[in-house]
């Protein structure tokens, strides 16, 4: 057994404690793992799709050209998505999608290397806001923010989400 002096001790607890200090900003991204077209987000119990509706993802990228949708085309999607990725997938709630925002992040206010080429836009939920009932929840990839003021005909990017 490796007996340690009581002065070594403390500065080992020191540093680790530092350490964890300053990785503090990286635990947001080992909550998820990489499983290609979708992401495992472990804290919310959901896989995300990684790339925003209307891309593709091929080997480490999503390509193409993403796409607004009107809200009235959004179980279309859903269903396409359904049939074409296995799963139920369906529009995150708005605490879900306000969960992928990162404050620190530059271009997008999300993880790029976690959801690579998000557009710094804003993106549908499925909620209703509550005191106004023809609007939507939006969270808005370029500010980090949350909207409620969006009509359901104006389009909005998605990115979709399945239950684990």
């Amino acid at each position: 057994m490796l007996l340690l002096k009581p002065s070594f001790s403390k500065i080992y607890t020191i540093m680790t404690i530092l350490l964890i200090l300053l990785n503090f900003n990286n635990v947001w991204a080992n909550n998820f793992i990489s499983r290609g077209y979708y992401v495992i987000d472990l804290s919310h119990k959901v896989e995300w799709m990684t790339c925003t509706v209307g891309m593709v993802w091929d080997q480490n990228n999503c390509v193409g050209k993403p796409i607004k949708i009107k809200l009235d085309q959004i179980n279309s999607v859903i269903n396409q998505a359904n049939e074409q990725l296995d799963g139920s997938w369906r529009l995150p709630n708005r605490k879900e999608l306000e969960s992928l925002v990162c404050k620190d992040c530059k271009k997008a206010k999300i993880n790029s290397l976690i959801f690579p080429n998000t557009p710094p836009d804003s993106f549908w939920t499925s909620e209703k806001n509550p005191w106004q009932t023809q609007f939507m929840w939006t969270v808005n990839f370029f500010t980090g923010n949350t909207f409620g003021r969006f009509p359901s005909f104006i389009p909005n990017y998605v990115r979709l989400v399945r239950d684990r």
